[in-house]
């Protein structure tokens, strides 16, 4: 059942949900805690440079969902995303074992396998880099 139309819709289910968490996640940086007790937290977790990181992982975070879930600059996008995942899982998760429940590392990993699964297979036809860019 590896057809070009289930692939497609794979990719964009993937891209919707992403970009969703990852709208959330910018909002809740930008707006619910704020930028300052944001950059307070990077910088408890040891984060270097906590308020230049709080900003930039708030807006990646925040325009980069949205541009997963158009399917815009895609796999830049979830290549951007998977690096930012991968710095908050060393520096925010790693010492936290590997479960979820106990703020491990587990949800991020699914995070950064499931945007390199975007990085290697791209947008998808479902986007506009289809649209834009013709294969």
């Amino acid at each position: 059942m590896n057809t070009p139309a289930v692939r497609d819709a794979a990719l964009l289910i993937a891209r919707v949900a992403l970009g969703v968490i990852f709208i959330a996640r910018g909002y809740q940086h930008w707006v619910s805690d704020g930028m300052t007790r944001t950059a307070a937290t990077f910088a408890q977790a040891g984060v270097p440079q906590p308020k230049l990181a709080a900003y930039t992982a708030g807006s990646l975070e925040l325009v980069g969902g949205a541009l997963l879930i158009i399917g815009l600059l895609t796999t830049i996008v979830a290549l951007l995303l998977a690096l930012l995942v991968a710095g908050a899982g060393y520096f925010v998760h790693m010492d936290a074992g590997f479960f979820a429940e106990q703020g491990g590392v587990e949800y991020p990993l699914v995070l950064v396998l499931l945007l390199l699964f975007i990085v290697v297979f791209g947008a998808g036809r479902a986007s506009l880099d289809k649209v834009l860019i013709d294969d």
